[in-house]
């Protein structure tokens, strides 16, 4: 059974920076799983920030590219999520989420929830002004 697990939340300065970890176990990230990042607010919902696929290519939705970056380690079987210039907007909960290459067939810019199998129970950041 695959597991997700983030960790590096907390409650930051605006500007400071941040990394998340995602530790998956439960299977190999070498071979056939697609990782993503995404957020949870009260009035946005669920958003995708940004997605590493096998080969290590990675993809970062249009508002976050400029501050966000992701990176998987396939030997450590974690995706980090970078993030700096933090702004209080960037206040939510920040979910890890992985799936199969098998089952994934759209770009992947256009990757959404409900794309994803397996799921983090999140970490939360607090950016405050």
């Amino acid at each position: 059974q695959v597991q997700l697990t983030e960790s590096g939340g907390g409650s930051v300065q605006a500007g400071d920076s941040l990394e998340l970890s995602c530790v998956v176990s439960g299977a190999s990230l070498t071979t056939w799983i697609i990782m993503a990042w995404f957020r949870q607010t009260p009035d946005k919902g669920r958003e995708w920030i940004s997605l590493a696929n096998r080969d290590g290519n990675t993809y970062v939705d249009y508002p976050f590219k400029d501050r966000f970056t992701i990176s998987r380690d396939n030997g450590k079987n974690t995706v980090v999520l970078k993030m700096t210039s933090l702004r209080p907007s960037d206040t939510a909960i920040y979910y890890c989420a992985a799936t199969p290459l098998s089952s994934y067939s759209k770009s992947y810019y256009e990757a959404s929830e409900a794309d994803f199998l397996h799921w983090g129970k999140g970490t939360q950041v607090t950016v405050l002004a």
